[in-house]
């Protein structure tokens, strides 16, 4: 009886394996800078903010003042810059710099 109550290794593999499944690629994978740079170029260019407004967190509409056809705007100068293609269903529910930076990366 004792074996069978310490025979329970699949008991404890498996929610490992689920925090591991739900957690997106992208959170907590370090932001290639040198990527990011490129990035930033394109969205200082378009949008006509300010470096420092860049960052991660920023929400195009609220923070950056941009609308979707400024949005529309800087996905063409990233598939331009990163020679890739984003289709057009892709961008909804990009609200922040770092959701489209992450649409960007996912495609290199």
């Amino acid at each position: 009886m004792a074996h069978s109550a310490d025979h329970r290794p699949s008991a404890s593999d498996p929610p490992s394996a689920l925090h591991r499944t739900r957690q997106p690629p992208s959170k907590g994978a370090p932001v290639d800078q040198e990527l990011f740079a490129r990035f930033k170029k394109c969205a200082v260019e378009v949008l006509s903010v300010s470096e420092d407004q860049i960052v991660p967190e920023a929400r195009f509409g609220d923070d950056l003042d941009a609308d979707s056809l400024d949005l529309v705007e800087l996905v063409m100068a990233l598939e331009e810059e990163f020679d890739i293609s984003v289709p057009e269903e892709e961008l909804e529910g990009i609200e922040t710099v770092g959701q489209a930076y992450d649409l960007v990366a996912g495609k290199l």
